[in-house]
């Protein structure tokens, strides 16, 4: 039987009760959080990466106001709701909650999840700064890396569709 996708997206009060069943059961919770402005290959392989990490996979999503001041006047491309039903489609994703913060700081305060997961362009020794990083070794959570996928990134595809419009291809 097929189940409405968009069950698995939920307010914080929501999680925050999961989240206290899944941690007297024993199962570990893996984050990762982005834009997820136009969902693409890369942003797929990630996530099923991130899913490998524990047993449940909980992706925050930036709202269309925090995506606007991340990102710029023109984004989000698709508005939060459809970005998190097409989240929420993929099988490795078990639920999705939308935060209206730049940085998941408060929110990962609050839901606490055993791993948190970044792209790799974070890594150490040369990565960018992780400013969830003191937040999530306080509670004794643990950073792990997500593999890129070359080439594949939401602001080329906007790029490239611009481009074509435009005639340039």
């Amino acid at each position: 039987m097929k189940t409405d996708c968009t069950a698995k997206i939920l307010e914080l009060e929501a999680l925050l009760t999961l989240r206290e069943a899944y941690r007297r059961n024993g199962r570990t919770m893996v984050w990762t959080n982005g834009c997820f402005d136009l969902l693409h290959a890369g942003h797929v392989r990630s996530l099923r990466a991130a899913s490998e990490f524990g047993d449940v996979l909980v992706i925050g999503l930036n709202s269309d106001d925090s995506v606007r001041q991340l990102k710029g006047p023109k984004r989000p491309i698709l508005p939060e709701r459809d970005r998190a039903e097409m989240l929420a489609a993929l099988e490795c994703v078990d639920h999705v909650v939308i935060f209206p913060d730049l940085t998941p700081i408060q929110i990962l305060d609050a839901v606490r999840p055993d791993v948190h997961c970044k792209g790799m362009e974070y890594a150490p020794p040369r990565g960018l700064p992780i400013p969830e990083q003191t937040v999530i070794e306080a509670y004794g959570g643990r950073v792990m890396f997500l593999p890129l996928l070359p080439g594949i990134s939401t602001t080329e595809l906007i790029d490239r569709i611009r481009s074509i419009e435009a005639g340039d291809e």
